[in-house]
């Protein structure tokens, strides 16, 4: 896949192996950045992404691991149509077993889905230097303005000077369920963290915190917002921030104690 494709060439199966595998988080770091980078560019492969995820998280709600396990389950590689096939089979059942009595009643996609977005969007807009972002601060009251617009809520941009960093703007995303903003900020040493905003009506508003490489992303909830904060922070450094921020922004931070 490469971020020039038309949105209405096909697909060729390498590429179809690829967005499965981000999917299923089987691509390495630099390749996740890659193809996240070049979905912006390809509406057709990005809503093949979705589908993947629906499909799998059909999947995983008939199957559902443990929440908190640290463990991996490796299993062979099938064929992206083999995977479509299995999921509608599955949905299949459920109305078979619907007609005994009862039906199969199937989760959406995940809630919390929107922190792996916002760490992917940190890893490829975090590192850039000549366009990290489409609307400067300068331009704060217009960016305020029209990300409040897109994402059809209010937005109040949190201070973080008193940890040393300034907002230098802002960009408009795809999200797991509609639009999100990223806000980014940076240091006098260059070290950026961004804040990203999305709709998000988990059914808890506790926090989380997800661990990729250096990269630390605490995220929560809150009046049907979804609120991640993603830097390379030592984790206590950041989580003390993402509190503050949380604070800010009308969450409880109290919860994170």
């Amino acid at each position: 896949m490469t971020d020039k494709r038309s949105s209405t060439a096909p697909a060729t199966d390498p590429e179809l192996k690829r967005l499965s595998a981000l999917v299923d988080g089987e691509l390495a770091p630099h390749e996740q950045v890659e193809v996240v980078a070049a979905l912006a560019q390809d509406v057709q492969a990005a809503a093949r992404v979705e589908d993947y995820r629906r499909q799998s998280a059909a999947l995983r709600s008939l199957f559902p691991l443990p929440t908190d396990a640290h463990y991996v389950v490796v299993m062979p590689r099938r064929a992206w149509w083999w995977r479509a096939v299995a999921a509608l089979a599955w949905v299949g059942a459920g109305m078979l077993l619907g007609t005994g009595g009862a039906w199969l009643s199937l989760r959406g996609p995940d809630p919390w889905d929107f922190a792996r977005h916002a760490d992917l969007a940190y890893a490829v807009f975090a590192p850039e230097q000549g366009h990290p972002v489409e609307v400067a601060a300068t331009d704060q009251a217009h960016l305020v303005e029209w990300l409040s617009r897109r994402l059809a809520r209010t937005l109040t941009i949190p201070a973080l000077n008193e940890y040393g960093y300034t907002l230098i703007g802002g960009r408009l995303l795809p999200g797991a369920a509609g639009p999100a903003a990223q806000l980014m900020y940076q240091n006098q040493a260059g070290g950026r963290l961004t804040l990203y905003i999305t709709e998000a009506a988990p059914p808890t508003t506790s926090f989380r915190v997800l661990r990729q490489d250096d990269r630390r992303t605490f995220y929560w909830a809150s009046a049907g917002a979804g609120y991640a904060l993603s830097g390379q922070h030592s984790e206590p450094r950041l989580r003390e921030i993402a509190m503050d921020v949380c604070s800010s922004l009308g969450g409880n931070s109290q919860a994170w104690q």
